[in-house]
């Protein structure tokens, strides 16, 4: 299947493009610039969205974990346990 439009241009052309419409209407004084309670209502609504997958979220939380136990691990090798100082501090 071939991609038609603005799907057929090269990504990079592509954020080109709409970058200078967007300084464009900055510039004209027509671009909508987010109120921070509108950005909040925009912010609640992504979260609820996402946090109803329930796989993707139990994905989140299994990167999570195993970042912090690397972490943990790393800092349990170099002597920076918590409470613990070492010749840096």
């Amino acid at each position: 299947m071939s991609r038609k439009g603005f799907a057929s241009w090269d990504p990079e052309k592509l954020r080109a493009v709409a970058s200078k419409g967007g300084l464009a209407a900055h510039a004209q004084g027509v671009a909508h610039e987010f109120t921070s309670e509108e950005a909040r209502e925009a912010g609640k609504i992504g979260g609820k969205k996402v946090a109803s997958d329930r796989a993707h979220m139990a994905e989140l939380g299994r990167k999570g974990g195993k970042a912090l136990a690397e972490k943990v691990s790393g800092e349990r090798s170099s002597g920076k346990e918590k409470g613990q100082a070492t010749q840096d501090d």
